[in-house]
């Protein structure tokens, strides 16, 4: 189920801020794990939330946590439910792409609230971007993340961000222990997406690709050696992708050395003359910074600054 998809320079919709003991989804739309019930309950509800887990989270077959009709029903159960405040995803993986064109993206629209995950779920990053025009949340996932004793700012992030105390203006902090390092100099305004590397190119040539208009593009990967990491970039070249970009802000790439992928990251990128900004803790990395996909930003290479531009949430 499709609709006319949103303009990429368009404001995307900021969603409602997670209220105070409000109740958090589970949901498992791509790769299966087992859930700890009691300790995730235990870990939200010190942190005065509830926790409501859908079925699929439950469930497994073979390398996907449940059958796509099981995985969809929950996503569209979850947006549809009125008492879940946010949702967020219990892992990655693999199978979220699987979905897409069965999404009810009216119903999503209809029933927007915060929605976080990474990795495989970049590709509903993209396509709630694309068809459904509200902000989302490229942050923790449960297991992973979130119960698996991360560092602090990997939880705070995802809670200021939700709960709405980072505003339009909002510098977002970057912990000092991890340097950034500016690839191209240079200030760009535009708006933030992307996500893992892998699944913005598996969705190039689909209805659900990136419209890259305009974008500060987001790329995070793991377990991509460095001549693979070239092979994406270069095909978002030869598709003419990275031609429309405003500027590029590069997350954790988990397993490479990082002075070789600056130096891929240097040549892929000089002659664009964007600014580039590489090293930001957001991805399969310690701590995992929560970061709002589809949000107006600004990205200033030189002073290493992320800067919010909209509200991305709001309080009812």
């Amino acid at each position: 189920m499709t609709a006319r998809p949103n303009h990429t320079l368009w404001p995307h919709v900021p969603v409602p801020a997670l209220p105070s003991e409000g109740l958090i989804g589970v949901i498992a739309p791509a790769g299966p794990a087992a859930l700890d019930t009691d300790k995730a309950v235990q870990w939200m509800r010190a942190r005065g939330y509830s926790l409501k887990v859908f079925p699929g989270v439950y469930e497994k077959d073979g390398y996907l946590a449940g059958s796509d009709e099981v995985r969809l029903n929950d996503l569209h159960a979850a947006f549809a439910d009125r008492e879940v405040d946010a949702i967020i995803c219990l892992r990655g993986g693999y199978g979220t792409p699987r979905l897409l064109d069965r999404i009810d993206f009216q119903l999503l629209r209809d029933n927007a609230k915060p929605f976080v995950g990474y990795s495989d779920i970049t590709a509903l990053h993209l396509a709630i971007s694309r068809y459904a025009g509200f902000v989302t949340f490229h942050g923790p996932l449960l297991n992973a993340d979130l119960l698996g004793d991360k560092q602090k700012p990997t939880e705070s992030s995802f809670f200021n961000m939700l709960r709405g105390q980072m505003k339009a203006g909002s510098v977002l902090a970057h912990p000092v222990a991890y340097p950034l390092t500016m690839i191209e100099p240079g200030i760009a305004h535009g708006r933030l997406l992307g996500g893992n590397l892998a699944m913005i190119a598996a969705t190039m040539g689909t209805p659900y690709e990136m419209d890259a208009e305009g974008v500060i593009l987001l790329i995070e990967d793991i377990n991509e050696p460095l001549y693979r990491i070239d092979r994406l970039l270069t095909q978002l070249r030869l598709a003419g992708t990275l031609h429309k970009l405003r500027g590029v802000l590069v997350g954790d790439v988990a397993g490479v050395e990082m002075a070789a992928l600056d130096r891929l990251l240097k040549q892929t990128f000089e002659p664009f003359k964007i600014p580039v900004l590489s090293g930001w803790r957001s991805g399969h990395c310690d701590p995992n910074l929560t970061l709002p996909m589809g949000a107006l930003v600004r990205l200033d290479a030189g002073s290493k600054e992320l800067v919010l531009e909209q509200d991305v949430v709001v309080r009812r």
